[in-house]
């Protein structure tokens, strides 16, 4: 078991923006710490960004994007994306190395797992995939009155 001190970041990077904001991506170990560390990179850049009314939504997108990954991919990292390609739009990217596009799955009231794309779906305006050579990005868009 790691360090609970042990950094589980492996890079971290802002990414240029057109209009003004820039984004940013981290590089993360494929591991259940790693949803911890992407929730507060997510609160931390939208409170930065000061978009406070999409933190919560934001922290959960990732959340579930980052749980996914960790659970049905392989590879040893992952990346998560934070972009805010408008004034009004942030976008939640993770970035994995399988090819595989998640889809949302029927649940029982049972089930312990299986809902995280459900909740994607309500949260978001819109998400999907795009695949790469190395693998496939998940996101999902978030947007806001905002315009700071």
């Amino acid at each position: 078991m790691r360090d609970s001190f042990e950094p589980i970041l492996m890079t971290v990077r802002t990414v240029p923006n057109a209009v003004g904001h820039p984004g940013y991506s981290v590089t993360l170990r494929r591991e259940d710490t790693s949803a911890d560390y992407a929730r507060r990179l997510a609160r931390i850049v939208l409170g930065t960004w000061g978009l406070d009314t999409l933190i919560d939504d934001a922290a959960l997108v990732v959340t579930e994007l980052v749980a996914n990954a960790i659970r049905h991919t392989d590879g040893n990292l992952i990346v998560v994306r934070l972009l805010r390609p408008a004034m009004a739009l942030i976008r939640v990217e993770v970035v994995d190395g399988s090819p595989h596009a998640p889809r949302i799955r029927e649940t029982g009231p049972d089930d312990e797992h299986g809902r995280g794309l459900l909740l994607v779906n309500v949260l978001t305006s819109r998400w999907g995939t795009s695949t790469t050579p190395e693998g496939k990005v998940v996101w999902g868009e978030l947007t806001s009155e905002a315009s700071a």
